[in-house]
């Protein structure tokens, strides 16, 4: 079970099931109180969704270990499964079962809901990630990228299908009080937006990381094809466009002592020790440690979402 539960990394999945939670009951639902307004999205198809995203990614972990094995035997020996631990043909129908369920379950939603479109998102997600663990992730940037786009998915999945089902429902009300959405909008793109930039930095550092196994099987990561020196740039560059945008949102949109005093100690500070990290860093542990910074500095910036319910209510 423990083995199981390593494969798909349940930390992971928990950090998404926690996500797109917060999202739904601590950004939308307090803005949707300061109008009247109900969730139109119901507990049973939320939670479907959730399960259909989490199936999603867990398959996705897996046929990424599935592909991964051999630099994997390199990179981190002791945490291989698929091969040692679990047959790759039981990894094959895992990764094949968990798409089913995940598919299924958001096809079912989406014409339950009426907007039978939204059912090629998982489809698209699904193809995206095999070819991600078979070619992109091999690739220059594009696996990072790849990566921090279904990152930055994981919280606007919640308004891609809250929001169309709140516009029919008060479409009517909205024009007479001349208002829209816009507020929730923003609020769960700042959340994805910066688990865009963060995504991007711990796959830079843990290519860098994994450089010995990517190089020795032939992988176009980016500090095999710019260097170690390069990457460190960019991951500073991506950490330093963290640090400012999350300045600048602070005095154009928040102003409040309680978000001055969380965004210093669970963000800026621990950024800044990143940042150092990063540029210090010589051996396979300090990028190893500023990987797992980087992972706890993500979960800071999602638990955020609890104190911006607080100031959702103060302030609207």
């Amino acid at each position: 079970m423990v083995n199981f539960l390593r494969l798909i990394r349940y930390k992971n999945l928990s950090i998404i099931i926690l996500t797109q939670y917060l999202m739904r009951w601590a950004i939308i639902r307090p803005i949707l109180d300061v109008y009247g307004f109900n969730l139109q999205f119901s507990e049973l198809n939320f939670f479907f969704l959730v399960m259909a995203t989490v199936f999603i990614t867990a398959a996705g972990y897996v046929i990424n270990d599935y592909f991964d094995t051999k630099t994997d035997l390199v990179n981190r020996p002791d945490t291989v499964i698929v091969g040692k631990v679990l047959n790759r043909r039981w990894a094959i129908l895992l990764h094949v079962i968990f798409n089913t369920i995940g598919i299924g379950l958001g096809i079912y939603i989406s014409f339950f809901i009426g907007i039978p479109a939204l059912s090629l998102v998982f489809v698209l997600i699904t193809g995206i990630l095999w070819f991600y663990s078979t070619t992109y992730k091999r690739q220059f940037l594009i696996g990072n990228i790849i990566v921090a786009v279904l990152t930055a998915l994981v919280p606007l999945m919640v308004i891609l299908f809250e929001i169309p089902l709140l516009n029919k429902e008060y479409s009517l009300i909205l024009k007479e009080i001349k208002s829209d959405f816009t507020h929730i909008i923003l609020w769960v793109t700042a959340f994805s937006f910066y688990a865009f930039l963060l995504s991007i930095v711990r796959e830079i550092i843990k290519d860098i990381e994994d450089f010995e196994g990517d190089s020795a099987y032939g992988r176009k990561t980016l500090p095999i094809v710019l260097g170690v020196l390069y990457s460190k740039v960019v991951i500073i560059t991506f950490i330093l466009t963290t640090l400012f945008s999350l300045i600048y949102v602070y005095f154009r949109f928040l102003h409040d002592w309680i978000t001055l005093i969380y965004f210093f100690v669970f963000l800026i500070i621990p950024l800044l020790i990143l940042l150092l990290k990063v540029v210090n860093a010589k051996e396979k542990k300090d990028y190893t440690f500023a990987s797992n910074l980087s992972k706890i500095v993500m979960l800071a910036g999602i638990l955020y979402a609890l104190l911006a319910n607080y100031i959702i209510v103060q302030n609207f």
